[in-house]
């Protein structure tokens, strides 16, 4: 999906995927030490950000629409902290490497063919015994109507992310049902895959 498609969904007033944290983000978060710097991909409208943010944590959004990074950094005055932002296409350019100790991407769909691409750069953005925490819809996400991709393509298969992750320390994996009340997107039971690992 483009930069114009995304500034165009993320034009709307409203957050389009709401001002809460993912859920799973909140559950996992626990896990980072205090004022971690942590860099959050596929970012959007920037409600993990802040939340993290507000957590204590130096943070910045990456993501393709210069749109919803405005929103983010709206989001972030709101709720009286501050984050940074980046556009970058994440299909394409690198992030700074060893940089940061924990990297978080919710929902973060991209073609088949350029999702290695985004989960290297991801773990090529944290340093040794850093933290990545992700959770995408898999390919089962298409009978659930409920949110995501239309195409299968653009969702994510298990196989690949434990083969992506394989030579890092598992301390998360979830592969099944959850309910995500995120917005007017994501609305009801889907189907995702939830990935945390320590980078070795």
């Amino acid at each position: 999906m483009s930069e114009k498609f995304w500034d165009k969904s993320y034009s709307d007033k409203a957050f389009v995927y709401g001002k809460q944290a993912n859920r799973f983000v909140q559950v996992m978060s626990h896990r980072l030490n205090p004022r971690s710097a942590v860099a959050c991909f596929a970012e959007g409208e920037g409600r993990n950000a802040v939340y993290l943010a507000e957590l204590g944590h130096d943070v910045i959004a990456y993501d393709q629409s210069s749109v919803g990074l405005k929103k983010a950094q709206q989001l972030a005055k709101e709720k009286g902290v501050s984050i940074q932002v980046e556009q970058k296409d994440l299909t394409k350019e690198m992030v700074p490497a060893n940089k940061y100790d924990a990297a978080v991407m919710v929902f973060g769909h991209v073609p088949r063919e350029k999702q290695r691409f985004l989960i290297h750069t991801m773990l090529a953005s944290v340093k040794t015994g850093g933290y990545l925490i992700l959770e995408v819809y898999s390919e089962d996400q298409l009978a659930y109507r409920t949110g995501g991709p239309k195409e299968t393509a653009m969702l994510y298969n298990p196989i690949d992310l434990l083969t992506w992750f394989r030579e890092q320390k598992w301390i998360h994996f979830y592969y099944g049902e959850a309910e995500r009340h995120e917005g007017i997107r994501h609305s009801g039971l889907c189907h995702v895959i939830q990935v945390v690992v320590q980078k070795q």
